[in-house]
């Protein structure tokens, strides 16, 4: 096998974010763009040699051929062996599961998770360490150190190889080992549900619709939920994955996965609804006509953790990113567990997981996940509520309400300004942090500002310490108001304006949503300026 030295120069801008390096596919498609960044993330782990890699993509555009190149320059690195998802598809979820299965050293993923695809779209790449999870912020700095210093990269000078067969080829000494990319996931998800019960629920009668979203998802969907556990043929739908998605956004949330909505808002709508997005990391949970808000579905499975088998021993505690709502924080104080506030990005949970002083984890942005990977996990989130209502006999509006009776509602709603100019969007989080000394105490319309900060996070496994990453502004009756600006995008920058407010009384637990944050509406305006500042009058997004 043939090794070439490839000559090149670094290239600005390789700088990962909160989960991985996510670019528009022409930018990866440029000579060496790739390339470089892959062997700034050989160079950054050190002698490759000997060791497993586990590969896979949502099976977006471009992702074939990005997983022809890695595996070459995997070979010209001495990587003994690679484990691929047959036909280059791995869950996020999935290559966690199989990193730590068959104690791999890595993995490589190739996703842009929930942002759109084809050949005008968005495509990414990110690692993930010996414990199944996202790189932490230190790999990843020295990753974007390397790319700056980057003179040339190794690559195997060998022809494209047979990515949907089953079975073990080579690239030189190194074996490629194309595997089932279900299966090992489905029999985890079999050790921590009961799917016997999941099962007499689906013979009893029990209609589902799962939107793959012509995302990674859909195989697993397929397999597990209409394949092992009976649910009719056709629960699933958009199950293919497309390298465009069918054209949609595959970001499971009611705006986005609007087909599975008008589902479940028809007469005859089935009695559970769920969505993952792009990569199978996120879920969206939903009822007839009735939507489930992720930081309440954290918090309904982990009050209701005990009904699965793989968590009958109890919680050790729940971890929330900090913009996810404080629904998770009351049922740990009635749990005797600690609740972590981490900043946004599953990497953050790691240590904790890996520590074992949290077993549930979640993030507002349809993430739930648990010890059992080191990732978010759609699938997994859709059978712990399968799990929930095949325990209960409860329809999912019901079981919510019974959560929101015992502990109250935290009203919670996430305005999204996309695309905004990245200077402007700088400025105006500048200009907030400017004001942060003299809120607390001010009266801003019905609220008292009781704190207002940077959020900065240290974390308690390890004292790594994590600055700027978010501005709150905390009422006096605990009410919240969080900006940050997201690190998901590829291009211009994404505000998110973040609200919520706790509600003890039942009776008032049927305020539409925007009308109960409306006060906390117009006090973000006024302070962050958002509308004069972006030109935007109103959110992209409102979810």
């Amino acid at each position: 096998m043939a090794i070439q030295l490839i000559q090149t120069v670094p290239i600005a801008g390789q700088q990962p974010g909160t989960s991985g390096l996510r670019k528009k596919v022409g930018v990866f498609r440029a000579p060496h763009y790739l390339e470089n960044f892959v062997q700034s993330v050989f160079d950054s782990l050190g002698d490759c040699a000997g060791k497993t890699l586990v590969l896979g993509g949502d099976g977006r555009f471009y992702n074939r051929s990005a997983i022809q190149t890695v595996l070459r320059m995997a070979a010209a690195h001495g990587y003994a062996r690679v484990m691929l998802g047959q036909g280059g598809i791995l869950s996020t979820p999935a290559v966690s599961c199989v990193i730590r299965k068959h104690d791999a050293s890595g993995g490589i993923i190739l996703s842009a998770s929930h942002n759109p695809g084809g050949p005008d779209g968005d495509f990414g790449i990110k690692y993930n360490i010996a414990n199944g999870g996202p790189a932490p912020e230190k790999v990843t700095e020295a990753v974007y150190a390397r790319t700056q210093q980057l003179r040339e990269y190794r690559i195997a000078d060998t022809p494209d190889i047979d990515l949907d067969t089953l079975g073990t080829v080579h690239i030189g000494q190194m074996a490629v080992e194309v595997i089932d990319p279900v299966a090992d996931y489905a029999e985890l998800m079999q050790r921590l549900f009961d799917f016997d019960a999941i099962r007499k629920l689906f013979a009893g009668g029990l209609r589902i619709c799962f939107d793959g979203m012509h995302a990674v998802s859909g195989p697993y969907a397929t397999r597990i939920l209409e394949g092992l556990l009976g649910a009719p043929k056709g629960s699933v739908i958009n199950g293919l994955p497309l390298e465009d998605f069918g054209g949609g956004h595959p970001d499971p949330n009611p705006v986005n996965a609007h087909e599975l909505i008008k589902r479940m808002a028809a007469s005859d709508a089935p009695d559970f609804g769920a969505a993952s997005d792009g990569d199978g990391d996120r879920n969206m949970i939903v009822g007839r006509r009735f939507d489930v808000t992720p930081s309440d579905s954290l918090a309904i499975l982990a009050a209701n953790a005990h009904v699965a088998p793989g968590y009958r021993a109890g919680l050790k505690g729940i971890a929330r990113s900090m913009p996810t709502s404080g629904a998770a924080d009351r049922v740990a104080a009635a749990l005797g567990i600690p609740c972590f506030e981490t900043p946004t990005g599953w990497k953050f949970f790691g240590n904790l997981l890996d520590a074992d002083m949290a077993t549930l984890c979640g993030e507002e942005s349809y993430g739930t996940g648990s010890n059992h990977v080191r990732e978010k996990d759609g699938v997994w989130a859709v059978l712990f509520w399968l799990n929930l209502l095949a325990a209960t006999g409860k329809p999912v509006e019901a079981i919510v309400r019974a959560h929101w009776a015992r502990f109250g509602r935290n009203y919670y709603s996430r305005h999204d300004y996309e695309d905004i100019d990245s200077n402007v969007a700088a400025q105006l989080m500048e200009f907030l942090r400017g004001q942060l000394p003299a809120l607390p105490g001010q009266t801003l319309g019905a609220y008292t500002v009781a704190l207002a900060d940077d959020f900065s996070y240290t974390d308690p496994v390890d004292g790594s310490v994590a600055t700027r990453q978010g501005v709150r502004i905390i009422m006096m009756d605990g009410a919240r108001i969080v900006l940050r600006l997201s690190g998901t995008g590829t291009q211009g920058a994404t505000l998110r304006l973040y609200l919520e407010r706790y509600e003890a009384d039942p009776a008032q637990h049927d305020i539409p949503t925007q009308e109960a944050l409306a006060g906390l509406i117009a006090v973000a305006e006024q302070v962050a300026q958002i509308r004069e500042r972006t030109g935007l009058a109103a959110p992209t997004v409102t979810t």
